[in-house]
């Protein structure tokens, strides 16, 4: 059965798209079939995983009977990506949920959703009984994320994890960011992982680059996506 899975946040800038990316090629290299659909009116998720120059149709594209669903597909290294259309009027949850089960071949799909709460998040959470908010260890970042999960829950997302994002030992004991636990309880949302600053992923991210599939075994976001699949892998921070 397919597990869908909405990934948001509450405000931008904290690396939603990049931790989707980071997860689906994790879930694809633990050889799960992954799919990422692109909810966000900016449309970075094609470029984030590097099938930009690829994309010829989007799932606006499916629901206008313009494409076949495979059509949409575009594939990197056993990971697929479909983009989203440049508008969401007129689009409503019911054609969102159907559009997903046209694609129940999959084993995950994780929806990349805008940040805040506006049409986008309400039209990913509507196909997806379970949800990731990212975060950054900061206050702003921390209060919206909790409202972001908030709205998830009251939108039928039943089950919301934490991600905490570019997150840096240093400052937090400097007190430069909170801590884990204070954000843990800001959110008051489990914590499934802790993907540390490394100015390296972000490089990559920028040019469309990010974790090649002989990269993904050394790094954290392998962790998350074990547990995504239910394995028991203890949390720790270097």
């Amino acid at each position: 059965m397919t597990k869908r899975i909405v990934v948001a946040s509450g405000k931008g800038g904290v690396g939603k798209t990049t931790v989707c990316v980071g997860v689906g090629r994790a879930l694809t290299a633990l050889g799960h079939r992954t799919l990422l659909v692109d909810f966000d009116d900016l449309r970075s998720l094609d470029l984030v995983a590097g099938v930009a120059e690829r994309v010829v149709y989007d799932w606006g594209d499916v629901l206008l009977g313009r494409c076949e669903p495979q059509d949409a597909l575009n594939e990197t290294d056993g990971l697929f990506v479909l983009a989203g259309p440049r508008s969401y009027a007129d689009i409503t949850k019911e054609q969102v949920r159907d559009l997903m089960r046209r694609f129940d071949d999959f084993d995950y799909i994780l929806m990349d959703a805008p940040a805040g709460v506006g049409t986008g998040f309400c039209l990913a959470c509507a196909a997806a009984p379970r949800g990731i908010v990212v975060a950054t260890a900061d206050p702003v970042s921390v209060r919206s994320a909790a409202i972001a999960a908030e709205k998830m829950q009251t939108l039928g997302v039943g089950y919301v994890r934490l991600l905490l994002n570019r997150a840096a030992k240093k400052d937090m004991k400097k007190k430069r960011l909170m801590n884990i636990d204070d954000a843990i309880d800001g959110v008051s949302a489990q914590l499934l992982g802790i993907i540390p600053e490394d100015r390296h992923i972000r490089l990559r991210e920028m040019g469309g680059t990010l974790l090649e599939k002989h990269q993904i075994s050394t790094t954290p976001f392998m962790n998350v996506a074990k547990r995504v699949t239910g394995e028991n892998v203890p949390l720790f921070f270097l």
